[in-house]
Order: C-alpha cells, then sequence, then structure tokens
C-alpha cells in the first residue's frame, strides 16, 4: 500500500517546483472567489449579488487555467495561449465596468456599492497577476498593470464616482496588481532557473562521462599507437623477406608476435586500472557528491591497513550505493559505517531516502542491470574515486560511470545493480544484503572476509 505523500516523495526537484506553481496560482484563484464570496455573504436579497458571485467564479476558473497553460508556455511545452490571454483581459475588463456602473448607481456608503468596488478591484488585481505569466518582457507587464489602473480610475469618474473615491481605486488597483505581477514574474523565473540547472547538472555529467572517455581513447592510443606503427613495419619487412625467400623473415614474425603478446598485457594493465576501486577514494568521493546534492553524509570507521582487493570490492559497493541514493527517494542524510567484525570487513551504507512503495528486501531486475548504468547523475560522484585513482584529468565524475556503463568496467553479465555488486562479492568469498528497515530508512550491508580469495581485477570482471 502506498504511503500518503508518496506521489510527491516520486517527483524530482524540477517536478515539485512546477507542482508548488501550478497549484499556488490555483490557489491564487480560489482566493480570489472567497473574497468576493466573503463579501457578498451578508447580501443574498439584491439582485446584482448573485450576478457578481457568477462572474467572480468565471473569472477565477478562466484564471486557472489560463495559468496552466502560461507554466505549459514557459517550459516549453506547448505554444503561448494567446486566446486565453485575450478572453481572460477582456472578461477581467468587462466584470470591472459592470461592478463600476452598479456602484456608480448605488448611494454612497451602502453595502452594495461597496461590493461592486470590490468586485471591481478583485478581478482587475488579479487578472494582472494571471495575465503577467503570458507576457514576455516587464515593459508588456508594466504597460498591462498601469493600463488596468488608470483605467479603473478612468471609468469610476466616467460613472459619476467622486474624484477621491476614483483616485483611492486607481491607487489600490496599481499596487495590488502590480504586487501579483512581480510575483508571477518571479515565479515563472524561479521555475525556468531550476529546470535550467536541472539540465546544466545533466548535461555536465554527460561531459564528464565524454571526456572521460576521451581520455581512455588517448590512454589506448599511446599504449598502442607505436607499437601497432612497429607490428605494421616488421609485417611488412617479413613479407618482403618471404618473397625473396631470406631466413631473416622467420625472426622479423616472432618479434611481431613478442610486440603483439605485450600490447595485449598493456591494454589489461589500462582496463584493469579503470575497474579497480579504492575504497578510501570512493569513500571521499561519496561524501562531496553528496554534499553538493544538499544531503548529510557522515562516514566513520578506518579503512588503512586493508588489503587491496577489500578495499576494490567495498569501493564498488559505495559507488553503487550513492548512485541509489542520488537517483532514488528524496534523502536528506546518508551515513557510512566500515568496521571490522571477527574478521570480516562490513561496510554499511543507510539512509532516510527509501521510496514508498513496497516492503521488504530489495532487489535488482532479473537481468541485472542497476541504475547506475544509464543515469547520468551517476558519473557526477559515483565515479569519484575512481577518477582519482586512475588519475583522471577530467571532472572527478566521469571515470565512474566509464567504468560501470561502458566498455573499460562493465561487467559481461550482471551489469553494475545489486545483482551486479553480489556477483562482485562474491568474487571475493563476501555478501551483500539491502533493505528498508521502517522510518522511511534504506539500509545497504556488504561482508567481505579480510583474507579474501580471488584478485581485485576478477572481482570487478
Amino acid at each position: 500500500m502506498r504511503r500518503p505523500g508518496g506521489w510527491w516523495r516520486r517527483k524530482s526537484t524540477p517536478a515539485k517546483v512546477e507542482t508548488y506553481t501550478r497549484w499556488s496560482f490555483h490557489f491564487f484563484g480560489v482566493i480570489e472567489i472567497a473574497t468576493v464570496g466573503l463579501a457578498t455573504v451578508s447580501l443574498v436579497g439584491p439582485p446584482p449579488v448573485p450576478l457578481f458571485l457568477t462572474a467572480v467564479c468565471a473569472h477565477g476558473a478562466l484564471s486557472m487555467l489560463t495559468a496552466s497553460r502560461a507554466v505549459d508556455w514557459m517550459l516549453g511545452r506547448r505554444a503561448r495561449p494567446v486566446r486565453l490571454l485575450w478572453a481572460l483581459g477582456a472578461l477581467s475588463a468587462a466584470v470591472a465596468v459592470a461592478a463600476l456602473a452598479v456602484t456608480a448607481r448605488e448611494p454612497r456608503g451602502s453595502d452594495l456599492a461597496g461590493v461592486g468596488a470590490s468586485v471591481a478591484g478583485s478581478v482587475l488585481i488579479f487578472g494582472a497577476g494571471f495575465l503577467a505569466l503570458g507576457l514576455r518582457g516587464r515593459r508588456e507587464v508594466a504597460a498591462l498593470v498601469v493600463g488596468f489602473s488608470l483605467g479603473a480610475g478612468c471609468v469610476a469618474a466616467l460613472v459619476g464616482m467622486p474624484a477621491g473615491a476614483a483616485f483611492f481605486m486607481a491607487a489600490w488597483i496599481l499596487a495590488g496588481a502590480a504586487l501579483l505581477a512581480v510575483t508571477s514574474m518571479f515565479s515563472g523565473w524561479l521555475l525556468n532557473a531550476v529546470f535550467a540547472l536541472d539540465e546544466a547538472r545533466e548535461t555536465r555529467a554527460r561531459l564528464a562521462v565524454a571526456e572521460e572517455r576521451l581520455r581512455f581513447g588517448r590512454d589506448l592510443h599511446d599504449v598502442l599507437g607505436r607499437n601497432l606503427a612497429v607490428i605494421a613495419l616488421k609485417s611488412e619487412l617479413a613479407v618482403q623477406l618471404a618473397r625473396r625467400e631470406r631466413p631473416e623473415a622467420v625472426e622479423q614474425m616472432v618479434e611481431v608476435q613478442r610486440i603483439a603478446q605485450a600490447s595485449q598485457r598493456e591494454v589489461r594493465d589500462v582496463v584493469r586500472g579503470y575497474r579497480e576501486a579504492d575504497l578510501e577514494a570512493e569513500l571521499a568521493g561519496a561524501r562531496g557528491v553528496l554534499a553538493a546534492a544538499g544531503i548529510d553524509c557522515q562516514v566513520t570507521g578506518r579503512t588503512t591497513g586493508l588489503p587491496a582487493r577489500v578495499q576494490s570490492a567495498l569501493g564498488w559497493v559505495v559507488r553503487e550505493a550513492t548512485t541509489n541514493v542520488l537517483r532514488h527517494g528524496d534523502a536528506t542524510w546518508c551515513a557510512v559505517t566500515v568496521r571490522t567484525v571477527e574478521g570480516r570487513v562490513v561496510l554499511t551504507v543507510e539512509n532516510d531516502g527509501a521510496g514508498p512503495e513496497g516492503t521488504g528486501r530489495a532487489e535488482a531486475p532479473p537481468d541485472g542491470r542497476g541504475p547506475a548504468a544509464d543515469d547520468p547523475r551517476a558519473a557526477d560522484g559515483t565515479g569519484r574515486g575512481t577518477a582519482e585513482t586512475a588519475g583522471a584529468t577530467g571532472p572527478a565524475g566521469a571515470a565512474g560511470t566509464a567504468g560501470t556503463a561502458g566498455t573499460a568496467g562493465a561487467p559481461p553479465s550482471g551489469g553494475s545493480g545489486l545483482a551486479g555488486l553480489r556477483e562482485r562479492l562474491a568474487a571475493v568469498d563476501g555478501r551483500l544484503t539491502a533493505g528498508r528497515i521502517g522510518g522511511g530508512r534504506f539500509r545497504l550491508t556488504a561482508e567481505v572476509p579480510l583474507t579474501a580469495g580471488g584478485h581485485p581485477a576478477e572481482a570487478a570482471s
């Protein structure tokens, strides 16, 4: 059963800001209707009162619809709602003029006259605020606000209102409309800024991955370029010697074979450097990227003196766990603990961002693929340790993704999810458990014996 509010926790930060913005403007429409409703609660008898309520309700509903379409336009999802904007502006002006006309016919100081003035001011103030969402620049918004206020003052004077009352109404509408219009402009700017920042973060992660792939390509070129050139020259020389039936051709081919075998060893060394993970570097990278994401990360325990194969295996666990904390749920804190218990190293990663659905142990999909393989955010932090271990020259988050989702470090079977981690730990006689522990918390525990068998490269493959 889904917990209340689970739909909110599953939203990304930009989606939360968008939802908040939309419902804020819907709430403004409700406030407009409630304002007139409270003003007319004691005036049930006069005939204009039901008309006022109907007109304001229609204006509020049209305002909500216009705000929703205008938000979509700001986010580039649909065309500018020009017809709705014109319809809302015309309805605002029509209701305001009718309300002022009724106000002018009533005796000064009567309740109905006050209701008419309140209706006119409300529809113009809220109308200007909603219309500002669909305008492109500050000059257009300023012209709208000033036009509404001056128009209301002029109409009030024409229908017979005293000059002081007309001036007061114009000033009241100017202040209120300016406040709501500025609020609308700021809300639109904030919404666009949040989406732009989120897009920039994803772009930065993709660029980091691309740069790391280029660096990996340069490393392979440096290793293989000279050797392949020598192999090509010696092969050509051997062909010429063989055509002349010279015995030196055999020696040249033996040399080609030796260079090829040496190249294979050098390529394996390069790939192994990308596959191995240093636990201390991974913990530092996890702390940094989680702090950058606004998640308080605490790391306790000592990692010095642990065997290299143990650090490599647990480094992969920290990398994958960090990716899951960033991608799943909406964690605010994360605790990483490393301790040694009875000849076994126990790594525990706990956070409060467990998803709202389901209970029990978390498992990877049947194909073993985890979220890190195609998550751009994984490139920004989960591979920070690998970048430092392998001597990356690019951004610190790139090597982890290259090692996780690229050709260098992707395991041939098992992927990089929880199932892939279990396979890595099984190669060093370790084990992994993960699941919810209540209170919206999730805990991942990895255990590796200090006398782990195998080799770090084998654990990585």
